[in-house]
């Protein structure tokens, strides 16, 4: 395109919802042609077809383009055609109402930009009708025109139109949309289309002084340009080409320039743009929005498929993170814990179902707060959710960049659910976390693992229970997601300890030993249960001091008797014949801890119900929360 032609606006993409029998199809045929814009000949040839067919012509031929469609009356799929006006262009995207196929109709309303939403001037506000007019707003359609038709089936009459206007005006405005306008109509007969009067004699609403409906769609505004929005370029593929690695994907939001510096997300490695490949010789200067490219960088920095391309200012958030509103598509139930595949973009992320934050009602757009007991989305539920993925995500807000802010749920292979990203915690701008000399800080574990590392020292006599009740605390938080090891007194002394003894000082390195270990593990993210009779309060002491505020002892507390009775490996029945010397409760002292930060009395107390005193006493004092959250504005 030459520098004097103007660019070619392009067209206005709006979506057409509502019920499977409120007559989208018969609106979207009838306004292509009251319009011009089908082809010549087209309805006649329709025409003819329904008379070969034995039936009678209806204006939803003109969509309704599959055979299954025509079969079974109704509508299966998006289909997208164009249409003008006198003011601008459309693109049409008619997508279907029945409840079964809902997840072509978010397919095509995501593309988006304005809505029409039909309604029965007979039947009223349905449930499809509130369920599409949700699925607007979780989509970010904000701009909506009402289309009340089949007046014809009323009598046109102005009371009853009036009636599902208020309706359908109180919902939308509790969903936070207001209607650009709300018409009245009658798609069969053109009625108030692009003339009120349509195919009738004589106009039958004169009581309507409002717009047409093409006169209402004309009131929609685009969204702001892409092209001038910041950069954002999701990469599809990296390839060789010679000695350089090309860079290849579409440009969703923004310019791309050589010489331009750009950051890849996440990671946030910088490079400068060194060339826009072309097919041909010539080369490019400049791509934006829309436009698929190929470029290098003037740098080796690693890059893959997955990664999105932004300026170095207004970048990505980086998260691990993400508070999304999420409609859920499975017959099977989505729950607490359960993990997915989250798909932005060309990214992959494994993510779990941290919280299920809120549940919303459809029918009154109530948000339900979630019962603890029972924390699942059911089939079409439409619900607020936190997810969690172990890798870092490159996000944006829906609201800035609605491409690189929502996302599909992927599980077993299968669609099962869409959502948009509503509030993000954006690891780059959090500053309450120290960092330690490693490439990956306390606070990216923390955020990645969903918890603190720690250190749970279970102290106690011999058969007290500290092993067993450590191993089945250690299966109950991996199962709830936790990152978690145990450090048992026996394993260790095979292994780490072997050349020790157990005297009082072989017994003081053990454990200070056992605390450098356990401190690691702590720092590398993890919840370490530690089963070590420890029986002086001075080792235990020095344990706390090495590993810090991580730190929580836990006193297994079993009177000598019942711990002797129990005598799980015969050690106190060898103890008592001295065959083992200095064992503690026998022949060496246990010195009980003076302020434990917790007891379990495993002489009183069930193991079920020891391991639940002690995830108590860890969700408690938060050893299994994250660190404070900084929510992306």
């Amino acid at each position: 395109m030459s520098s004097e032609q103007a660019p070619i606006e392009a067209p206005l993409p709006i979506v057409i919802v509502g019920h499977v029998d409120h007559g989208k199809s018969t609106l979207v045929g009838r306004l292509l042609h009251d319009t011009n814009s089908l082809p010549d000949g087209k309805v006649d040839e329709l025409r003819a077809q329904a008379e070969r067919r034995n039936s009678v012509f209806e204006w939803s031929f003109v969509m309704d383009a599959l055979q299954l469609e025509r079969d079974q009356g109704i509508t299966v799929d998006t289909t997208r055609i164009w249409f003008s006006t006198e003011k601008r262009r459309y693109v049409i995207i008619d997508a279907p109402g029945h409840k079964a196929f809902l997840k072509n109709m978010i397919t095509g309303a995501a593309a988006a930009e304005a809505a029409v939403l039909v309604i029965d001037a007979e039947q009223g506000v349905s449930e499809q009708t509130r369920r599409h007019a949700y699925l607007l707003e979780l989509l970010g359609i904000s701009q909506v025109v009402v289309a009340v038709n089949k007046i014809d089936l009323i009598d046109h009459d102005q009371a009853r139109f009036m009636a599902v206007a208020a309706e359908a005006r109180v919902y939308l405005k509790d969903l936070g949309i207001e209607p650009l306008e709300i018409v009245p109509l009658a798609a069969r007969h053109g009625v108030n289309i692009v003339d009120v009067q349509g195919d009738n004699e004589i106009n039958q609403i004169p009581w309507w002084h409002g717009p047409t409906l093409v006169t209402a769609l004309d009131q929609f505004l685009p969204r702001v340009v892409a092209s001038e929005q910041p950069l954002r370029l999701p990469i599809q593929d990296v390839y060789r080409r010679d000695d350089q690695r090309v860079l290849a994907g579409r440009i969703v939001a923004g310019h791309l320039r050589v010489g331009d510096s750009v950051r890849f997300a996440p990671g946030s490695q910088t490079a400068r743009v060194k060339s826009i490949e072309a097919w041909k010789d010539s080369s490019r200067l400049s791509a934006g929005a829309g436009q698929s490219v190929a470029f290098t960088l003037d740098q080796e920095i690693f890059v893959e498929r997955g990664h999105i391309a932004g300026p170095l200012e207004h970048g990505l958030s980086e998260t691990n993170r993400i508070s999304a509103r999420l409609f859920w598509l499975d017959n099977q139930s989505l729950k607490t814990g359960d993990r997915l595949t989250l798909k932005i973009g060309h990214a992959e992320h494994s993510v779990s179902v941290e919280h299920i934050d809120q549940l919303v009602d459809i029918e009154d757009i109530s948000q339900d707060a979630v019962d603890v007991n029972h924390q699942q989305i059911e089939q079409h539920d439409v619900a607020e959710v936190t997810l969690r993925s172990r890798s870092r995500m490159a996000v944006d807000l829906y609201d800035d960049f609605p491409a690189t802010g929502r996302g599909v749920l992927v599980r077993d292979d299968k669609l099962v659910g869409g959502c948009i990203i509503r509030s993000a915690e954006d690891i780059a701008r959090t500053n309450n976390l120290t960092s330690v000399d490693q490439t990956v800080s306390v606070g990216e574990r923390a955020r990645a693992n969903g918890h603190r590392g720690g250190v749970l020292w279970l102290t106690g006599l011999s058969g007290s229970g500290k092993s067993t009740l450590a191993m089945a605390l250690q299966r109950r938080l991996f199962e709830r997601g936790e990152q978690v090891y145990v450090l048992d007194g026996d394993n260790v002394r095979q292994g780490l300890n072997s050349d020790l003894g157990f005297g009082p000082d072989a017994r003081s390195e053990n454990i200070r030993r056992i605390a450098e270990v356990a401190n690691l593990f702590a720092d590398a993210g993890f919840i370490v249960i530690t089963a070590f009779i420890s029986p002086y309060r001075e080792d235990r002491d020095n344990a706390r001091t090495i590993v810090g505020d991580g730190f929580q002892e836990v006193y297994i507390k079993a009177a000598l008797e019942v711990c002797e009775g129990r005598d799980p490996k015969g050690l106190y029945q060898r103890a008592r014949a001295g065959q083992i010397p200095e064992f503690t409760g026998i022949s060496a002292p246990y010195e009980e801890p003076l302020q434990a930060d917790c007891i379990v009395d495993t002489g009183k107390l069930t193991l079920e119900t020891s391991v639940s005193t002690l995830i108590e006493h860890l969700d408690r004092h938060n050893q299994l929360k994250s660190a404070p959250r900084r929510i992306a504005s």
